[in-house]
């Protein structure tokens, strides 16, 4: 596994008490959130060494069929049958993730109304809860993204006057910026919450000793980007390549 993939997999990881190793497979589940694939995740099936059938099954079941998830499937996976397997255990394509890259060089600067303020133990409430609403996620994920910062992660608020508008972080290992948990609440969007995060989160990963950052957001559907994939483009990203994800609803 290379490092731009292992330390994404690390910034999640270090999220989930009962993450699960199983033979170059990590099954991350997430009780807080039984309905959501992205939180309920088994990644690098493939990568490392070619998956058996025998490896993904074992990974379902880890996973359990309590939980929808999705089964990340990396560019690089083999062998080239294990869409097939998935399909015949019937998982169906869901929405993949693109990839991008970046160096460290400072983002141009965009104006914004919003004041930028870092994520301590009094915001961390208020941190979790705009991640779980800007990603659709229950309530019940509140106190799991809140945690982040107390599991290695950087993080930020965007303020409006004194409301929390905007959340933002990024995880840091091996001179690898990861930046994730971008969310915006709907009624503070266009105000330049973002553009602001992300080249907060870029200096401070440049700041930090880093030689690159990556991070990924949907793929593209119906050639329309997302306001999130526009952004960061704009922050001088690059494309890398789609993971896949599998999903397998809940039994």
């Amino acid at each position: 596994m290379d490092r731009e993939l292992r330390v994404s997999l690390a910034a999640y990881r270090c999220l989930y008490e009962s993450a699960v190793e199983l033979g170059g497979v990590t099954i991350l589940r997430a009780d807080e959130a039984p309905a959501s694939p992205m939180v309920n995740r088994i990644v690098g099936l493939g990568v490392d060494e070619p998956a058996t059938e025998t490896t993904l099954d074992a990974a379902l079941g880890v996973m359990g069929s309590d939980v929808t998830c999705y089964v990340a499937v990396a560019p690089e996976a083999r062998p080239l049958e294990l869409t097939q397997w998935l399909a015949d255990r019937g998982l169906e394509p869901g929405w993949g993730w693109m990839t991008f890259r970046r160096g460290v060089e400072p983002v141009e600067a965009r104006s914004t109304s919003l004041r930028l303020v870092p994520v301590g133990v009094a915001e961390a409430q208020d941190f979790g809860r705009i991640v779980a609403t800007g990603y659709g996620l229950p309530d019940t994920v509140v106190p799991w993204a809140a945690r982040a910062t107390e599991a290695g992660w950087d993080c930020w608020l965007a303020l409006d006057g004194d409301e929390p508008a905007a959340a933002a972080g990024v995880f840091i290992d091996e001179g690898v910026g990861y930046l994730g948990f971008a969310a915006t609440l709907p009624e503070h969007r266009s105000k330049g919450g973002q553009n602001a995060l992300l080249a907060e989160r870029i200096e401070h990963a440049r700041a930090s000793g880093c030689d690159v950052v990556v991070t990924e957001t949907g793929e593209l559907r119906d050639s329309l980007p997302s306001n999130s994939y526009r952004n960061i483009l704009r922050a001088g990203f690059a494309e890398v390549a789609v993971h896949a994800n599998w999903l397998r609803p809940a039994a």
